[in-house]
């Protein structure tokens, strides 16, 4: 990423800006590291806002990167101090930007490397498989983490997810404290890129 910027943010889909270019949604648990993920891909620190209060994230944020693709922050889910009206609300306008956003290349589900498999990352993954939403899996905050501990985290959550699904998506391991992941993943969002100018 030679040159990333705020776009605009978006209470519904109507708002979102024009379908011209690929998009890469990145979405998890409240507090999973989703805004320190972005700024570490983009190599800002300040790029999305990062937060210690769960639900920060509460609107469909836009970034440009190089003016050839979106980087999208979405809303986290699970834990937030709001109301269930506002929750609702949320996830609504959720699905309704996952379900019908036309140039949305794949999700980008981001969990927790340091914990077992959690149901709300189960369930949500579950509803994009419903509705036959392409997902990649992001592993964070990898960066206190031992080989071994690594490896007893996989296992429990493949295990759980297995469970689930016939096959596994792309996924990756990441730290934003390390950078570890960054160039995998933007080497994977060229190559998916090219599939849009295909």
């Amino acid at each position: 990423m030679d040159r990333v910027e705020f776009l605009k943010s978006s209470s519904r889909l109507a708002e979102c800006p024009k379908p011209d270019r690929p998009e890469y949604a990145f979405i998890g648990r409240s507090n999973v590291g989703k805004s320190s993920l972005i700024n570490m891909l983009s190599g800002r620190r300040a790029l999305a806002k990062t937060s210690s209060r769960p639900g920060k994230t509460q609107l469909i944020n836009h970034f440009t990167v190089d003016d050839q693709w979106y980087l999208v922050d979405l809303p986290g889910y699970g834990y937030a101090k709001v109301s269930k009206k506002e929750r609702a609300r949320w996830q609504g306008m959720l699905m309704e930007y996952l379900r019908r956003r036309e140039n949305l290349m794949c999700v980008f589900v981001l969990v927790d490397g340091r914990i077992g498999p959690q149901d709300n990352d189960m369930e949500f993954m579950a509803k994009l498989g419903q509705h036959m939403i392409p997902f990649v899996i992001i592993f964070t905050k990898l960066e206190k983490e031992k080989n071994e501990e690594r490896r007893e985290n996989q296992e429990a959550f493949w295990k759980k997810f297995d469970e689930q699904w016939r096959a596994r998506p792309p996924h990756f391991l990441t730290s934003s404290v390390s950078g570890e992941g960054k160039d995998e993943l933007l080497s994977f969002i060229r190559e998916t890129n090219e599939r849009w100018s295909d």
